[in-house]
């Protein structure tokens, strides 16, 4: 055997892997390869070994050559990049063939009259071509996600290209053209940005994505309607203002998305995020707990210093006029506390240090302590004013008062009842602002500060967008698309709401220590089809395919995106009531997490985002759910049979509506249908129908759970488990009617999860 079968290689094997799909396509490959260079070299080995290192070489040379197969077309599809792929899978196949080269026992055996060989002789040979391989395989497959992000680039370059054009049009037909093919263009980019953010490692760069993509989600709507009202009002200033805000808006977020893809150094990549209060207690407990290791590794005045940087980032709290006096009273006794803690820790760290002590002395130890926990109270302190006052506000702004007024005044004609609820809206809409700003300070990690900034800049925006769509009403207020334009507005408004609501429960979540399963349960990271890297044909610039089943447009998504978060609040809410159950295996709980689990999807669907690509797979999984909601049904039948005449009574009306409305969903996504009209009602009904059945277990989780957990201490104090399950037994329906009695439906849990997720990756491939 050659000494080096694969030469030296110029790639580099320390290429950055920003991408999950790159990751886990090597993952495989690197388990394979660390098994051969780990396996034992002894002396001697039995056929059987030998056989078993011979499969696994073999393996990974044709796992290589089909690999570099594709790697070849794709380089053929894309001519910028025929070179570098070319080397990269030139390298690739002769490490694989080196690899198989030298885990081929097969030539060694007739040498060996025992019928043992010794294999990896050349052991150096083998780490070399290992190493080759790793690297010229993530050299491929990192030069293929080069491909998808020119195809994200190529795609915003022909929405801004229709964009200018649309800015431009002076007629109706020529709108109605060019917004045809705009709404095209933006599908399809949806689709590539929706696929990106779901393949990115990096949790800051997906809730940037996220942010980037809810604006143009939300402005392609506000762009029609803002663009119809200046066609038909072309004098009207306040039009001309509204449409050019929009434009501008789409225009930044498309920006951004570039700049996230291509990790662009622009200003908006180098805006640092305002220091929060959280990271500020963060660093600083750890630096106080360093102490007990190394009491020389920093001085007693940096630890002040931090304190009082952290102290000056509370101002924003109670210099708020918003902020109550008994509020603002307690955060600055709490600062003042943190300070005569950490007085006390310095005092005693200088002692320790003046006594040349190795480790913590005890009085340290007890003042580390009670500056940890003065902190914590701080945190917890700013926390409940941020929360709560994120509550109230919604409270008050779940009425809509400001936005009903202006649409009432603008209907009218009444320009100055306009201006007077202006004021009142801008008002809101700055104590929003505020309230988004303390959330950030407080939200507990990136992500959730990135989406707190995103909230605030977009009540900021659509503020004075509001005001202009009214003042346009009520210049002309006959005008019906002057008016379809400010309840489009007020929608946004509505939504970024109902988006508050969601981001303000997360914190909690992250506050209180609760993990958001959503993606864990439905989409769990290990399992979930990163469809970010380029096949040949389907995803070559020139060759972009849409799949056969229907995609929404961004105008039906748009109207969608109202009931769809709608049905994500409903969703949370069902987890936050089966986490209240004590029982996490009981069939009622288990089934209910299934549901609110499709249903998160089913919401992801109308974002664009998600597994569900297309109606199709909307309406497989609206089949799905209605079988699971069939199966709870069956199992709060059983669970009926243990209460008394009233309870049980409670229990199966609500359980047969619930049987109702998932015979509805069933037979509606069963009902096949011809048209784009006819297909966007069926959509519609579906989500619809889902909220129905969300809306029903959520009023009957937390009443089964009282009554579960009533019955349980029953028969523990009675001490009779083995009568109560007698009479379990004997209540036990004999047969179910209909759907009630299907064993066979398929319940969406964890074993069925792969046979779903095969399912989409085949209409993927259709």
């Amino acid at each position: 055997m050659a000494s080096s079968p694969c030469g030296n290689s110029n790639f580099d094997s320390g290429l950055e892997i920003k991408t999950r799909s790159v990751e886990q396509t090597l993952i495989p490959l690197v388990s394979q390869i660390t098994t051969l260079i780990n396996h034992k070299d002894k002396p001697k080995k039995s056929e059987r070994t030998l056989a078993a290192i011979h499969r696994v070489g073999q393996a990974v040379s044709v796992a290589v050559g089909r690999f570099v197969a594709v790697g070849e077309a794709i380089a053929t599809e894309n001519q910028e990049l025929k070179d570098e792929m070319g080397q990269a899978c030139f390298e690739a196949r002769r490490a694989g063939d080196a690899i198989a080269q030298l885990t081929d026992v097969g030539s060694a055996l007739p040498s060996q009259p025992e019928g043992r060989g010794t294999v990896f002789s050349d052991r150096t040979g083998m780490v070399k071509a290992a190493r080759l391989l790793l690297s010229s395989v993530t050299k491929v497959l990192v030069l293929a996600d080069r491909i998808v992000i020119k195809q994200i680039i190529t795609s915003r370059n022909k929405v801004l290209v229709t964009l200018d054009h649309l800015e431009r049009v002076s007629t109706f037909q020529e709108f109605v053209q060019i917004f045809s093919q705009f709404g095209n263009e933006m599908v399809e980019f949806a689709h590539l940005t929706g696929d990106r953010q779901n393949d990115l490692k990096d949790e800051k760069k997906k809730a940037r994505m996220a942010a980037a993509r809810a604006v143009l989600e939300k402005c392609t709507m506000m762009l029609l309607t803002a663009s119809k009202t200046c066609l038909r009002h072309p004098d009207c200033e306040s039009a001309r203002i509204n449409k050019d805000a929009v434009f501008h808006r789409m225009r930044c977020a498309l920006e951004q998305v570039i700049e996230i893809v291509t990790e662009a150094r622009s200003c908006g990549e180098n805006k640092v995020l305002p220091a929060s209060i959280y990271d500020g207690i963060k660093d600083f407990k750890s630096s106080v707990e360093c102490l007990r290791e190394n009491l020389y590794t920093s001085s007693p005045q940096s630890v002040g210093s931090q304190l009082e940087a952290l102290v000056e980032r509370t101002e924003d709290f109670t210099d708020s006029a918003y902020t109550s006096h008994e509020q603002r009273q307690a955060i600055l006794g709490l600062c003042q506390l943190a300070r005569q803690d950490t007085q006390q820790l310095v005092h005693a760290w200088v002692e320790a240090q003046s006594g040349h002590a190795k480790e913590a002395t005890e009085d340290m130890e007890v003042a580390i302590l009670k500056t940890c926990q003065s902190v914590n109270d701080l945190r917890r302190e700013l926390h409940k004013v941020a929360v709560g006052r994120a509550s109230d506000l919604l409270k008050v702004h779940g009425e809509q008062l400001p936005l009903r007024a202006l649409k009432a005044a603008g209907a009218e004609g009444n320009l100055e009842a306009v201006a007077e609820y202006s004021r009142t809206l801008t008002e809101q809409k700055e104590q929003l602002v505020e309230t988004c700003r303390l959330l950030c300070h407080v939200s507990g990690s990136e992500p959730l500060e990135i989406t707190c900034i995103h909230a605030e800049e977009t009540f900021h925006v659509i503020g004075p967008q509001i005001i202009s769509a009214a003042q346009t009403l009520a210049l002309h207020p006959s005008s019906k698309i002057a008016k379809e334009n400010l309840e489009v507005f007020c929608e946004a408004w509505e939504s970024q709401l109902c988006d508050m609501a969601l981001l303000l429960r997360e914190i909690n979540d992250v506050f209180e220590g609760r993990r958001d399963n959503h993606n864990n349960s439905l989409l769990p990271g290990d399992k979930r089809p990163y469809l970010s890297l380029p096949r040949p044909g389907k995803h070559s610039l020139t060759n972009l395919k849409t799949a056969k089943a229907v995609k929404l447009d961004a105008e039906e998504q748009t109207s969608m995106a109202k009931l769809g978060l709608e049905l994500r609040l409903l969703s949370s809410d069902v987890d936050t009531e089966v986490e209240k159950w004590e029982e996490q295996e009981h069939d009622i709980v288990r089934q209910s997490q299934s549901l609110a689990s499709m249903a998160y999807n089913m919401y992801l669907f109308t974002r664009g985002e998600g597994l569900l690509k297309t109606t199709l797979d909307l309406f497989h999984q609206a089949e799905v759910l209605s079988e699971e909601g069939l199966q709870l049904c069956s199992s709060l039948r059983t669970f009926s049979t243990q209460l008394v005449d009233e309870e049980k009574s409670l229990v199966v009306t609500e359980m047969e509506k619930l049987v109702a409305l998932c015979q509805q969903l069933q037979m509606g996504a069963k009902t096949p249908v011809q048209g784009k009209t006819a297909t966007f009602q069926k959509v519609d009904l579906s989500i619809q129908t889902t909220r129905g059945i969300l809306t029903v277990v959520l009023s009957l989780l937390p009443f089964c759970n009282k009554l579960n957990r009533k019955y349980k201490s029953e028969r523990s104090s009675l001490g009779s488990p083995q009568d109560w399950r007698e009479r379990q037994d004997a209540a036990t329906p004999v047969k179910e009617e209909g759907a009630l009695n299907s064993k066979n439906s398929n319940g969406f849990g964890v074993k069925s999860l792969e046979q779903h997720m095969a399912g989409l990756n085949l209409l993927e491939s259709k």
